[in-house]
């Protein structure tokens, strides 16, 4: 017996309003015909990153049947060479199974075109290959482009681009887009001169500025678990928060990175971006819909309302590590490592009391601290709420009794804990900490996709959800080249190897009468 239409609308109340939805948003999400040029196809993060991740769009159905994959870079390859090398890139690093199959499908479909940055026929000849491609192959113009190269080449590429007209949507005949890889310059002068640079080349909508960060699942947890559940979202706030931490650790060095990061440091090349990025997705407002817009208006609001620590001296920290042991091996300091100044004073922690002044968040402390040759990998969002303003147990009942903690596991082990205090069995009464967990392995039999794997797809798309606009990029940079400044003539303060970073960051929250959560 069908229910009458009244009952129907009444069993849709709090959920999405299907009127609003365009689409099924749990059904597949397949790109239109293009091609996907990119530009350092034989660096790390092409070979490790982003050819794996086409092969497992590909094998997961994601990609359209005319797709061409482009490779251009400054080598004397032919169309097998290119192939081998992707060939052998997605063995090595793809997240699913290898099928044959589905590596011929593909393999039919790779280009290449050699050439340098500076060399005006080979950017002439990649403008010929797409124009061929839109008949040969049916990508009907689409391209978007994969800036896989050094900050310092951006320039050279895109004015490129825009002499041989690849940007301009309407003389392709289709649309044509840009990923931009971090950094997004080194401070709010340079960030700007790129975002102006970009903007004059491509439209804005179709500029994608990559922070892999927000394409892990459990980023983007943080929106269903704040918007889709009625627990959370009323103690989402001052009255029930009591401070915020948000730790990225490594427990690597800096590897074959040194040119790289000794120009950049700890805040640059993280604080400014990832956890940025994170802590707009923990403070922001509900937006009005699940939409890229919606989505950074909001972001940007938090970001624009984040100010840095009047007392620099005591809420600022940067260190750098030292010799010591990690994981039972000796480990060099910073300042041994292989092209690395003897006197460097590039900091590879930093440690950082912020606020965001919304009312939501006043007088809640975001301590953001990030730093490598940590005791372990761990990227996690804790919040700490306010303990509960009247206790009826003596103070022995609750003596092993802490603060109430919501935290947001990124990686490794993605999921969620809450931690609470429960009575210890027994004829006494005794509270003390659980926890309960959530992990993502245990509850879904699908594993989550790879970052650049949800990203690509996203820009082939052309969902900009999860990419931060200008506005977020310069908003994040008022906020750091004041610490920078500050930081410009201090030494760093020391840490070794395997610690938890710089006694200094420790006394920074002893002086507010808290301290690190050890994950």
């Amino acid at each position: 017996m069908r229910a009458p239409e009244s009952a129907k609308v009444r069993s849709l109340a709090g959920r999405a309003n299907p009127l609003r939805d365009a689409r099924d948003r749990r059904l597949p999400r397949v790109p239109e015909p293009c091609a996907l040029v990119v530009f350092g196809v034989t660096g790390d993060l092409a070979r490790k990153k982003l050819l794996p991740a086409i092969y497992d769009l590909a094998n997961r159905g994601l990609l359209p049947a005319n797709f061409v994959l482009l490779g251009f870079a400054r080598r004397d390859w032919g169309h097998g060479d290119f192939e081998d090398l992707a060939k052998q890139a997605a063995k090595d690093h793809a997240r699913t199974p290898w099928r044959e199959a589905t590596w011929s499908r593909l393999a039919g479909n790779v280009r290449f075109v050699p050439g340098s940055f500076d060399d005006d026929d080979a950017f002439d000849r990649l403008a010929d290959a797409l124009h061929e491609l839109s008949d040969s192959h049916g990508i009907q113009g689409n391209a978007a482009f994969y800036l896989s190269v050094p900050p310092a080449a951006f320039p050279t590429v895109l004015k490129q681009m825009q002499r041989t007209r690849m940007a301009d949507n309407e003389a392709s005949g289709g649309w044509r887009r840009v990923v931009v890889e971090k950094p997004f310059g080194h401070d709010l002068h340079s960030a700007r001169e790129l975002n102006e640079l970009v903007d004059s080349v491509f439209t804005p909508d179709d500029v994608f500025r990559i922070d892999h960060y927000l394409g892990k699942e459990t980023v983007q947890n943080i929106l269903a678990l704040r918007f889709a559940n009625m627990l959370f979202e009323p103690v989402w706030n001052s009255n029930c928060v009591d401070s915020v931490q948000i730790t990225m650790a490594e427990d690597v060095g800096i590897g074959t990175r040194a040119g790289f990061y000794d120009e950049t440091g700890a805040a640059r090349d993280v604080l400014q971006n990832h956890l940025f990025q994170l802590l707009a997705l923990t403070a922001m407002e509900e937006p009005v819909e699940f939409s890229a817009e919606a989505i950074q208006i909001e972001k940007l609001k938090v970001l624009r309302a984040v100010k840095p620590p009047a007392d620099m001296q005591r809420y600022a920290v940067r260190g750098q590590y030292d010799q010591g042991w990690l994981a039972g091996e000796r480990a060099a300091g910073y300042r041994q490592e292989k092209d690395v100044p003897a006197d460097s004073t590039t900091e590879t922690y930093a440690a950082v009391r912020l606020s965001v002044e919304t009312r939501r968040w006043a007088g809640v402390p975001f301590y953001l601290r990030t730093g490598k040759r940590l005791p372990r990998r761990v990227t996690e969002i804790a919040l700490s709420f306010r303990c509960a303003p009247h206790l009826p147990f003596t103070a022995t009942d609750t003596a092993e009794l802490g603060h109430n903690q919501l935290v947001i596991r990124v990686q490794p082990d993605e999921g969620v804990t809450l931690k609470f205090g429960s009575k210890v069995p027994g004829s006494t009464m005794e509270v003390r900490d659980v926890a309960m967990d959530f992990l993502y392995g245990e509850s879904f039999t699908e594993s989550s996709p790879e970052a650049y794997e949800r990203l690509v797809l996203d820009v082939l798309i052309g969902d900009a959800t999860l990419f931060p606009r200008n506005g977020e990029v310069e908003a994040s940079w008022l906020v750091v080249d004041p610490l920078e400044e500050f930081w410009a003539d201090q030494q760093p303060a020391m840490y070794r190897a395997g610690e938890w970073g710089p006694k200094e960051a420790d006394d920074m929250l002893a002086s507010d009468g808290r301290r690190w959560r050890r994950p």
